[in-house]
C-alpha cells in the first residue's frame, strides 16, 4: 500500500510502501478519498510530541480522514461497508496519507451529505478543536464575548461560525486582506494584526481561543473580563494535560514548569489559562456534521493537492496564505 512517512525526526516526508492495515474488531476500514492538512502534522515530523506520542518510525502521518467503509472488524454494528464517512483518528493510529487507514468506529461518523469528501476530509480536526474549545471546554453562552485569533485559518474560520451560532459575539484576528471574508464568516470585530494591536482594541471579553501563542498568548490574558479563560492550542502544556494523557511525575512537573509563567500572569489577572490537545469523537462529529447540513457551518477549503503532491503539500505547512484548510484527496 502507498503511504508517505517519516522515517527520522526532521528529515522530510517521503512516499514508501507500507503494510495494509490491522482491521480489529471495532475498526472501519477506510479507502481514503480525502485527508486534510493540520500544522500538527508537521509539528510531529519535527518531533515536537516525542515526549508524550512514542511513534514508531517510520510513521504514516495525516490526521484527517474522508472516505468510504471497505470493510469491518466483528464486532462493528453501526456503519458497514459502502457507508461514506469521515474521521480523526486517535493520535496512536493516525495515518490517513495513505491509500487506506483502520479507524475505531468510536472515532468514525458519517459524512455529512451536503458537502464533498475533500470539504468534509477538511473538517474533522478543526473541527473538533472549535467543539471542544467552545462548547466542551468554554461552555460559550448566548451574549458572551469571544475573541479568534488566526481567524482565515482553519480552526478559526470554523470557530467563528460554531461561536455565532451558539450567540456569541465573535472578535477575530486576520491580515487586511481577509477583513471581508471573516465578516462573511459572522465576526462581528475585526483586528488587522498587522497594523493594530488587538490589545489596544479589544477589552472585557468572556473566552479566547489562542491557536498562535507566546506573546499573542500573554496579551489574550489581558483582553479578557476578570474570570475569564484562555484556551491555547499551541501550548505550553499544563500539568492537567499531563494527567489527563497519564503522562509519568517527571513529565507532569515538566510541563507544569512550563506553563508556570503563563499561569502566575493569569493568576494575577485573575483569568485561567488551559491548554486543548484534542480527542477524536464520532459522537461530536455527528453533531458537527448535523450543522454542516444545516448549513450553519460551512467548510472552506483553500488549496487541494493531488495524492501524489503530499510532500509539495507538506512543504506548504506553515507558508500561510491559504484560508481555511489544504486537503489532500485521491481519485
Amino acid at each position: 500500500m502507498r503511504a508517505f512517512v517519516v522515517s527520522k525526526y526532521q528529515e522530510p516526508l517521503h512516499e514508501a510502501d507500507v503494510p495494509e492495515p490491522v482491521v480489529g474488531e471495532h475498526d472501519v476500514l477506510v479507502q481514503v478519498q480525502a485527508a486534510g492538512l493540520n500544522v500538527v502534522d508537521e509539528r510531529i515530523r519535527q518531533g515536537a510530541f516525542k515526549a508524550f506520542l512514542r511513534y514508531e518510525l517510520p510513521q504514516v502521518l495525516g490526521s484527517d480522514v474522508a472516505g468510504t467503509v471497505i470493510g469491518v472488524g466483528a464486532k462493528v454494528r453501526d456503519l458497514g461497508v459502502g457507508d461514506q464517512v469521515y474521521a480523526q483518528p486517535r493520535t496512536d493510529r493516525i495515518g490517513t496519507f495513505a491509500e487506506r487507514i483502520a479507524v475505531h468506529e468510536a472515532d468514525v461518523a458519517l459524512k455529512p451529505e451536503t458537502v464533498t469528501p475533500e470539504e468534509a476530509g477538511s473538517l474533522p480536526l478543526v473541527a473538533l478543536t472549535a467543539w471542544q474549545a467552545l462548547v466542551e471546554r468554554g461552555d460559550v453562552q448566548p451574549g458572551q464575548r469571544v475573541l479568534i485569533h488566526a481567524g482565515a485559518g482553519g480552526v478559526g474560520t470554523v470557530a467563528i461560525q460554531l461561536a455565532k451560532h451558539l450567540g456569541a459575539t465573535v472578535a477575530t484576528t486576520v491580515s487586511a486582506g481577509n477583513i471581508d471574508f471573516v465578516r462573511e464568516l459572522g465576526a462581528d470585530s475585526v483586528v488587522d494584526y498587522r497594523n493594530q494591536d488587538f490589545e489596544q482594541v479589544l477589552d472585557g471579553y468572556d473566552l479566547v481561543l489562542d491557536s498562535v501563542g507566546g506573546e499573542s498568548l500573554e496579551k489574550s490574558l489581558r483582553v479578557l473580563r476578570p474570570g475569564g479563560k484562555v484556551i491555547g492550542i499551541v501550548g505550553p502544556p499544563d500539568a492537567a494535560f499531563a494527567r489527563e494523557r497519564g503522562l509519568s511525575p517527571v513529565l507532569r512537573l515538566a510541563m507544569a514548569v512550563l506553563s508556570s509563567k503563563i499561569r502566575r500572569q493569569a493568576k494575577r489577572l485573575g483569568v485561567t489559562y488551559e491548554f486543548l490537545f484534542i480527542h477524536p469523537s464520532g459522537d461530536q462529529l455527528r453533531q458537527i456534521g448535523a450543522l454542516v447540513d444545516k448549513g450553519v457551518l460551512r467548510p472552506v477549503v483553500g488549496r487541494v493537492f493531488d495524492f501524489d503532491q503530499t510532500v509539495d503539500a507538506m512543504a506548504s505547512i506553515g507558508k500561510g496564505g491559504t484560508r481555511g484548510k489544504a486537503v489532500i484527496t485521491r481519485a
